[in-house]
């Protein structure tokens, strides 16, 4: 057994993990952290990501030993205070949700996006740098829509508040 120490969501955690446990799996089953899906087994689809350290990673590619030591945010620690985070709220406003299932890994990923990407975004950087996560409702235009809104709306303090 590997013991495991993060930092998720601004609390510092310890637990006890097969050493082949990945990521996704402690988060979801050890720490009842389930906005983190699990959709393909292969790292694919997207839906697992979560920041380890900042950066946007499919959680069903890295083991939980792996990641120990670090500081990862799950989308239940993407808000501010209980509000929700530009982006949740672009997604609202723009309909972007549609069965959900997909949108926890767009958020993260999008995040990370407007991060990397403070001074602003357009449409066909937003459609490339998601194409590692898959929407199986075919969502797209809604959610690039609100990441182009969110991004606007973040401007220049987008890498702080990301």
């Amino acid at each position: 057994m590997a013991k495991v120490e993060l930092v998720v969501n601004g609390r510092a955690v310890k637990g006890e993990a097969e050493d082949r446990t990945l990521l996704v799996h402690f988060l979801r089953e050890n720490l009842g952290l389930t906005g983190t899906h699990v959709g393909c087994d292969t790292s694919q689809c997207g839906t697992c990501i979560v920041h380890v350290d900042g950066r946007a990673v499919k959680s069903c590619t890295i083991l939980a030993a792996q990641a120990s030591g670090s500081t990862v945010t799950t989308i239940e620690g993407l808000g501010i205070n209980g509000e929700l985070h530009p982006l949740q709220a672009a997604f609202r406003e723009h309909h972007a949700l549609q069965c959900g299932f997909c949108t926890p890994g767009m958020l993260m990923s999008s995040a990370d996006l407007i991060r990397r990407h403070p001074d602003g975004l357009d449409e066909a950087t937003v459609r490339l740098e998601l194409e590692g996560n898959i929407c199986r409702c075919t969502g797209y235009h809604n959610i690039v829509k609100a990441v182009l809104d969110a991004s606007e709306k973040m401007g220049k303090g987008a890498e702080k508040a990301a």
